[in-house]
């Protein structure tokens, strides 16, 4: 097995439980929000798509590959989606505005990511 191959399978072996955690954490973390005069200011959803692009970059910086960037996009989406599909009571994420930031926020973000990341992607020598 070459450098390279060795390396894009160590960047998903990694990027699977990141997205774990960021699906886990991100879940827990959506609905969190903040009242003022009344107004429910929902910053929970912004702190998770952060956390989810943190470890995007993180990924795609320290393994110099879209594939672990990709991976953790995926699997956070596919993670949360599960999530989602409880039936009716054991829902963890709900159809409104959080649920739906969070959950289609995933997506956005994961491009953003896989765009931004192209830079630290290795060149072919």
């Amino acid at each position: 097995m070459n450098r390279r191959a060795a390396g894009t399978l160590r960047g998903i072996a990694v990027a699977v439980p990141a997205a774990l955690f960021a699906a886990l954490a991100g879940t827990a973390l959506h609905r969190q929000s903040l009242a003022i005069s009344g107004v429910d200011i929902f910053w929970g959803c912004a702190a998770a798509l952060l956390l989810l692009a943190a470890l995007q970059l993180l990924l795609g910086a320290w393994s110099r590959s879209l594939i672990p960037t990709a991976v953790v996009g995926i699997v956070c989406y596919a993670t949360v989606g599960l999530l989602s599909t409880g039936g009716t009571g054991k829902q963890l994420i709900v159809a409104d505005l959080p649920g739906n930031v969070w959950v289609f926020g995933i997506a956005a973000v994961t491009v953003v990511m896989l765009l931004w990341c192209h830079r630290y992607r290795r060149r072919r020598e």
